[in-house]
């Protein structure tokens, strides 16, 4: 009797398992719609970049003639002007004929040292050093550098070819420093380059973007996130975007409709997107209320109709960007 009993409990469990998933399996979504507001606010396209800090016009300093610094005046990161002595040098023959003299005593080394003058290497143009490759004492040939200079610094950018179209001269930028994010320069475009570069199958442009002002802690080398701002309106009609969708290359919106019937499809026109928000240029006013489509499937939990889409709150709060979040 028990083992008839377990016999026919198993099979109606087994049983009601089967159904459930059938019915699982075969249940239709339920469909439940989020009510969005429109509402005024602030919108703005940002394009986002990384770059490199370098000298914009790097430039270096070399002897007319070998020989052999005698004194050096500035140091790195000396801010000079032109035609200011950076150093002292004699000619190889100077310091051969200087070094024999010292030999013979201080008198003789004074006299030849005030009848041959030392040769003063000046500075060609304003900026700041950023290499000082000699010591005194130490020699070198007329090919070689012994200083170098930059009259400012800039930001090279590196900007995707399908981005270059929105970026134009004297676009506002931010820079960030990866050694310094917390402190974010102001800057412009100054350059944008008309030859591309491509790595791995991607091409992009390099764009100069020259601080407003260059902080003491900016140096050449350093790595940094640009972000360019490419068009912004304030006081514009805005909804998620996430709420669009594009049906015959037309934008639709969902409305509701009246009581007790299904939500109306409305074709509206776009403005900026900055990818969260969406401008709405015509076809809604301030105040309506739009509908977004979410799923509730079986155990309830809903589905956006996007599956990359951020969940706003409801009632079109603004968020710090000024449009619904």
């Amino acid at each position: 009797m028990n083992k008839k009993y377990l016999i026919t409990a198993a099979v109606v469990l087994i049983a009601g398992i089967g159904g459930y998933r059938y019915y699982k399996k075969h249940q239709k979504p339920k469909v439940s719609y989020s009510e969005y507001k429109v509402v005024k606010g602030d919108i703005a396209v940002k394009i986002l970049s990384t770059g490199t800090v370098k000298p914009k016009n790097r430039l270096e300093i070399k002897a007319p003639v070998a020989g052999r610094i005698e004194q050096v005046l500035i140091k790195e990161g000396s801010v000079v002007r032109k035609g200011q002595i950076l150093a002292w040098m004699s000619s190889t023959e100077r310091a051969a004929m200087l070094d024999a003299a010292r030999a013979k005593g201080p008198e003789e080394y004074n006299k030849w040292s005030e009848l041959y003058l030392a040769t003063p290497v000046l500075a060609p143009i304003n900026g700041t050093i950023i290499l000082k490759s000699v010591e005194p004492g130490q020699t070198f040939t007329n090919t070689d550098a012994i200083f170098t200079m930059s009259d400012t610094l800039t930001v090279q950018a590196l900007v995707d070819e399908t981005d270059i179209a929105q970026i134009k001269l004297k676009n506002i930028a931010s820079i960030i420093l990866d050694a310094y994010p917390k402190f974010p320069i102001m800057a412009h475009v100054d350059k944008l380059a008309f030859d591309s570069t491509t790595t791995n199958n991607v091409t992009t442009y390099a764009i100069e973007v020259e601080p407003d002002k260059i902080p003491d802690f900016m140096r050449s080398g350093m790595t940094a996130n640009v972000t360019f701002s490419v068009q912004s309106k304030t006081g514009v009609l805005l909804v998620p975007s996430e709420a669009l969708k594009v049906v015959d290359g037309k934008s639709i919106v969902l409305t509701k409709g009246e009581e007790g019937k299904p939500p109306v499809e409305s074709t509206i026109s776009t403005g900026l997107s900055d990818g969260k928000n969406t401008e709405i240029q015509d076809g809604l006013a301030e105040g309506d209320i739009i509908l977004i489509q979410d799923y509730s499937i079986g155990d309830g939990t809903t589905n956006s109709t996007s599956p990359f889409a951020m969940k706003f709150p409801k009632g079109g709060k603004k968020g710090a960007g000024g449009g619904p979040r």
